[in-house]
């Protein structure tokens, strides 16, 4: 049964960022703004908004870094058979040819374009969200879904684009009564805390993808 009181919910909230770290980091992915980080929160992302289980997709990004590709100069260097050969160890299944091509195209773009540093994205775009959203949607394999799965992590850092909540947290969020939009989210995580927030979002999104509405609610 959803949570009603206001007291309740913050209480909650409290539980679930607690933890100080979102989603990326509790899989091991630093979010710090660096070239490396970023990167990595970027391939991260495309792969979880790929159909299947989400364990395989933070299985897989585990084992790109682990090949030593934990940078777009790095990834972009990387042989087309080997990053095949990375993906498939990892679980990956359909067309991993195809992924291991966007995967490649997209670090080779980010070199090209931003000298492999997500933050030469963000001072292109003035700092303007709407504006960062548009350059990260112009990269390959990157659509909505990728970018508000970036943002999600990315939030804690890039302070102008909070509140952004994805589909998954905004799932559990309904579900729990904590609200129905980023913005109820961040009323409840503090307002501007946007690092807070990100803790918040990422913590939902996982009771969502690991079905543990039961033992939140208890």
């Amino acid at each position: 049964m959803p949570i009603s009181s206001i007291e309740d919910k913050k209480r909650l909230v409290r539980r679930l960022a607690g933890s100080g770290r979102g989603f990326a980091e509790q899989y091991g992915f630093q979010v710090t703004n660096n070239p490396s980080s970023l990167f990595q929160l970027l391939y991260l992302s495309v792969l979880l908004s790929r159909r299947g289980d989400f364990r395989r997709a933070v299985e897989s990004a585990q084992a790109l870094r682990a090949a030593g590709w934990d940078s777009a100069a790095r990834l972009a260097r990387s042989l087309h058979e080997d990053r095949v050969g990375v993906l498939r160890e990892a679980g990956q299944r359909g067309d991993v040819d195809a992924l291991a091509s966007t995967l490649g195209d997209l670090a080779r773009t980010v070199v090209d374009r931003y000298r492999g540093d997500l933050r030469r994205l963000r001072a292109k775009a003035q700092y303007d969200p709407s504006q960062e959203r548009k350059l990260l949607t112009e990269l390959p394999g990157v659509d909505g879904e990728v970018v508000e799965l970036f943002l999600r992590e990315a939030q804690a850092l890039w302070r102008e684009v909070a509140p952004v909540a994805d589909r998954r947290a905004l799932a559990a969020a309904r579900r729990l009564g904590l609200g129905r939009s980023a913005g109820d989210l961040a009323g409840l995580a503090g307002g501007g805390e946007s690092e807070r927030l990100a803790w918040l979002v990422g913590a939902l999104a996982r009771v969502d993808l690991e079905k543990r509405y039961a033992e939140v609610m208890s």
